[in-house]
């Protein structure tokens, strides 16, 4: 696998889990009162110009390359969520889950190496 093929798996997933912290965002604006509409708004269009571009990628790497190298990387997606959801929404995680994202990251690694 080239590295600007690589470059671009990782780039789709980073895609895949901000567009899921842009929508958290949207989705929490509206809980305000009043509501701040153009700042939710700003927060849902995010969101959705970023799953138009994952699905764009998504796609094209469904039709370049074998399923069995493309699905593994479906895998790092709860990885990156459960990172944005620390970092950016300040959401404490359990030990199970960072466990969880350990494994899922070997599992992940172990898959592409085949």
């Amino acid at each position: 696998m080239s590295s600007g093929l690589l470059a671009l798996l990782i780039f789709s997933q980073l895609l895949l889990a901000g567009s899921q912290i842009f929508l958290k965002h949207g989705v929490n604006l509206t809980k305000r009162r009043p509501i701040p509409w153009m700042t939710a708004v700003m927060h849902f269009s995010l969101w959705l110009g970023a799953m138009i571009l994952w699905f764009r990628l998504w796609l094209g790497f469904l039709q370049t390359m074998p399923l069995s190298k493309v699905l593994p990387w479906e895998g790092i997606g709860p990885v990156l969520l459960l990172i944005g959801a620390v970092v950016f929404l300040r959401e404490k995680i359990s030990r199970a889950a960072w466990l969880g994202m350990v494994l899922i990251s070997v599992g992940v690694f172990l898959v592409s190496l085949s």
